[in-house]
């Protein structure tokens, strides 16, 4: 069967949801092969990506792949797309990843398609663009396929494998080493779950009224042990960081629970949650569009409902 190179993500020992997304997705070309760059593959990491179906993990945990960010790993990738001739390379749609893929199909000589959100036997790209709008299949024409995946696209499924462990060294040339890592820092994570990863998110729009209306929102998220997320009018109101946005432009959620609070539903935020499990919706625009998409849809406000909402809940405990 034949390798397809799947680029890890994770920080340090935390393996990433969309890792085990590209992994399933692999299985379906070929052999899945995990190219791991960085500290922190260890035996409960390696099994984690073995249960997922890894038949391969190459370890890349050089100081040249530590010290300098992006640049080293897409040198490894494009000699590993002409040593390993994979039929396809499988990168998450983040910051990193796209720009790894992009520097990895220029050194190649090979082709890119980004954001996909499913992949056919025969490689051929889903896209979902225009806000969900429209459906793109798209085919890489020349060279390897290297294909970035958008997060929460894909269902990931376990199949356990047996997998081979093996240690990646080259040399990196100078113009990958010039841009250096120089200090680090420890980022506070707070109670809640991470937002791409949660299993519930409680977002809230522009008829939270305000930075001070998310108060209510995130209650009720840490009744229910949630993530919070916002649409792109509040964040760029500035009532709630940017970096909890939830739609085309922000993060792709796919939890089992969304509950949509004060959002209209412009398709830019739909194409972001549309895949979550069960949506529930409080709005008291009867006429909102995030309606259609409603499994359970309450309409009245916000401020009135989500609370009595949290209050129930909170006794239930």
């Amino acid at each position: 069967m034949a390798d397809v190179l799947v680029l890890a993500e994770h920080h340090e020992s935390e393996i990433r949801k969309v890792t085990f997304e590209l992994i399933t997705a692999a299985r379906g070309l070929g052999s899945p092969v995990v190219l791991w760059l960085g500290p922190g593959l260890g035996d409960t990491a390696s099994a984690a990506l073995a249960s997922f179906g890894a038949t391969k993990i190459l370890l890349a945990d050089s100081a040249d792949v530590i010290d300098h960010p992006v640049a080293p790993g897409a040198e490894i990738v494009a000699s590993l797309i002409e040593s390993l001739k994979p039929v396809a390379v499988l990168v998450a749609s983040s910051a990193d990843g796209k720009e790894i893929a992009a520097r990895a199909a220029i050194k190649s000589g090979c082709g890119i398609i980004t954001d996909a959100v499913e992949i056919a036997a025969d490689a051929t790209a889903t896209q979902s663009v225009f806000g969900g709008s429209t459906i793109v299949h798209s085919k890489v024409t020349h060279g390897t396929p290297i294909i970035t995946v958008r997060p929460n696209s894909i269902a990931a499924s376990e199949s356990a494998a047996s997998v081979v462990i093996e240690e990646v060294s080259m040399d990196i040339s100078e113009s990958a080493k010039r841009v250096s890592v120089t200090t680090r820092s420890v980022v506070e994570k707070g109670a809640r779950p991470e937002l791409a990863e949660a299993d519930i998110v409680v977002s809230g729009g522009r008829g939270v009224g305000g930075a001070e209306g998310f108060t209510v929102i995130e209650a009720l998220a840490d009744s229910l042990s949630a993530a919070v997320g916002a649409s792109r009018a509040a964040t760029d109101a500035g009532w709630y960081p940017h970096q909890f946005q939830v739609g085309q432009t922000g993060k792709t959620v796919s939890p089992s629970l969304y509950i949509a609070n004060g959002i209209s539903g412009a398709i830019q935020h739909r194409a972001g949650m549309q895949t979550s499990k069960v949506v529930i919706v409080v709005n008291k625009d009867p006429e909102a569009p995030i309606f259609e998409l409603a499994d359970y849809g309450v309409v009245g406000d916000l401020f009135t409902v989500v609370p009595q909402l949290t209050e129930e809940i909170t006794s239930r405990k």
